[in-house]
C-alpha cells in the first residue's frame, strides 16, 4: 500500500517532486553494488574503466564495494561530470556529444591501461549513455568525425542508426575494445540508455558483438544524405565483430525503471497515472503536440490524472537556435495547453542535460503560451529556429537539477491536477 505524501500547492512543485524523485529511483549505486557484491574475480588483477555520464557515479560505488582489489582505473565522462577524486583513479571530461581531443585521449588512455593483461586478469567495465562520443579512438581525422557527428545529429537519425554508423570510424566501437583487452576478460556492467536495452547499440557497443553490418551504415549514409569523403566511405566497409568470447555483461538499469518511478511518485501525490509508453521514439515536437492533446481530452476529470512516456525522441534542426529534445516536447505541448486549467506538461533527460544546455528539460502550463504571447515570442517560430531553451528560459520553465550521476534515457509526463 503506497503512502500519500502532503500534497503540494502547485502544479509545478508537483512536478519537481515527480523529477527528483525519478532520478533518485534510477541511480546507479545499488544496481552497480548488487552486480559486484557476488562476483568472484579470482586471483588475478582487476583494472577498471568507466566510460559514460554516469562513469564517475558507477565508479564510485564500485571502489566502495571492492576498494584495493581494483589495481588502478580510468573514469571518461562529460564536462562538468566529475564530481571529485576516486581512489588513485584518473578522470578525464571530454566532448559530449561531439567527441573531441579529450575523447581521444580518455581512449588512449584506457587502452594503454588494459594492455599486458593475461588471461587471469579482468577489466571492470563500466558503461553508461554518451559512451559513443566520449570514447574514441578514430580510424578518421579527428575533426572529420566532429562533422560526420553533427551531420548525423541535424539529420533526425535515431541513436541505433547514428550508432551503426559510428561503429565503423573507430577501433573502439561494435566489439573493438573487449578485443584490445584480451586475453583477459571483460566484466561489463551497463546502465542502458536506448529503448529496448540493445546492447550492441549503448555507447555503440565497445565491448558486445555488433548485429549490424556494413551495409546497414552505408544505408544510414545514403538515407540521410550524408556528405562524405573517399576515406569515410572506405572506413563504412569495415566489419566489426560478430561474436566475443571473453565478455559477461549485466544490465543494471532502463527507462522502464525510470518510468516506474516517475508513476509511483505521481501516485504518491494523489494522481491517477497511466503508462502510455516507455517506448517513445517519435520526433520531438510531434509527441509534445501528442501529450497536449491528451491533455486537451481529459479536461472534464474530476480527480487528478497523469500520463507518463518515456523513451529517446529526436529533434529535427531547421534552425540555429538553442535547445533539446525534452526542451521541444515541452513547448510543442505549451501550444496545446493553454486552453487547459491547472494542467501541466514536463520532459526530462535523467541525466541532467538536454541537448548542448545546462537544463534536464523543460516544464509548461495553460499560462506558457499567453506569457511567451506578451513578450513576443511565437511558439511555431521558435520550434522551427530550435530555439526552445531561450523560450523556456523566458517562461521560467526550464528545469535544471545539474549532472545526476545517471542516463537511462528520458521521461515526459501530462500532469490534470483537480
Amino acid at each position: 500500500m503506497k503512502t500519500k505524501v502532503k500534497k503540494m500547492s502547485s502544479i509545478r512543485e508537483n512536478a519537481d517532486y515527480i523529477i527528483k524523485k525519478s532520478i533518485d529511483a534510477v541511480l546507479p549505486d545499488e544496481a552497480v553494488k548488487r552486480a559486484l557484491e557476488n562476483k568472484d574475480f579470482g586471483n588475478g588483477r582487476v583494472r577498471l574503466v568507466a566510460v559514460g555520464k554516469a562513469a564517475w557515479q558507477m565508479a564510485q560505488t564500485a571502489d566502495k564495494v571492492l576498494g584495493k582489489r581494483i589495481e588502478s582505473g580510468i573514469i571518461v565522462t562529460k564536462y562538468g561530470y566529475n564530481k571529485g577524486p576516486i581512489a588513485a583513479y584518473t578522470c578525464i571530461e571530454a566532448g559530449h556529444p561531439v567527441p573531441d581531443e579529450n575523447s581521444f585521449k580518455g581512449t588512449q588512455a584506457a587502452l594503454e591501461l588494459v594492455k599486458g593483461l593475461n588471461q587471469k586478469d579482468t577489466v571492470l567495465f563500466l558503461l553508461s549513455g554518451g559512451g559513443s562520443a566520449l570514447f574514441e579512438d578514430p580510424v578518421i581525422p579527428g575533426k572529420e568525425l566532429a562533422d560526420l557527428t553533427e551531420q548525423l545529429l541535424a539529420s533526425g537519425a535515431d541513436i541505433v542508426e547514428i550508432n551503426t554508423f559510428r561503429k565503423r570510424m573507430s577501433r573502439v566501437k561494435g566489439g573493438r575494445f573487449a578485443l584490445a583487452c584480451k586475453p583477459a576478460r571483460v566484466y561489463c556492467i551497463v546502465l542502458s540508455d536506448i529503448v529496448g536495452d540493445p546492447l550492441d547499440m549503448i555507447a555503440s557497443g565497445p565491448a558486445y558483438p555488433d548485429s549490424s553490418t556494413a551495409e546497414n551504415a552505408k544505408c544510414v549514409a545514403r538515407k540521410y544524405g550524408l556528405k562524405l569523403s573517399s576515406a569515410v566511405w572506405d572506413a563504412l566497409e569495415r566489419e566489426t565483430p560478430k561474436q566475443l568470447d571473453n565478455v559477461e555483461t549485466v544490465i543494471t538499469g532502463s527507462v522502464r525503471e525510470l518510468c516506474t518511478a516517475a508513476r509511483n511518485a505521481a501516485e504518491e501525490l494523489g494522481y491517477k497515472t497511466q503508462l502510455l509508453t516507455d517506448h517513445l521514439d517519435c520526433v520531438a515536437r510531434e509527441a509534445g503536440t501528442l501529450l497536449g492533446d491528451i491533455a486537451l481530452t481529459h479536461q472534464e476529470s474530476i480527480e487528478s490524472c497523469a500520463w507518463i512516456a518515456g523513451g529517446e525522441t529526436v529533434v529535427r534542426l531547421t534552425g540555429k537556435g538553442k535547445g533539446g529534445r525534452n526542451q521541444e516536447i515541452a513547448l510543442a505541448a505549451a501550444d496545446k495547453i493553454s486552453a487547459c486549467h491547472n494542467t501541466a506538461v514536463f520532459s526530462i533527460g535523467s541525466d541532467g542535460t538536454d541537448g548542448p544546455t545546462d537544463a534536464a528539460g523543460g516544464f509548461v502550463d495553460e499560462n506558457t503560451k499567453p506569457l511567451l504571447s506578451e513578450l513576443g515570442i511565437s511558439i511555431f517560430d521558435t520550434l522551427q529556429e530550435n530555439d526552445a531553451y531561450n523560450a523556456l528560459k523566458a517562461s521560467g520553465g526550464l528545469v535544471i537539477t545539474g549532472a545526476t550521476g545517471t542516463n537511462v534515457n528520458d521521461v515526459a509526463m501530462v500532469l490534470i491536477k483537480r
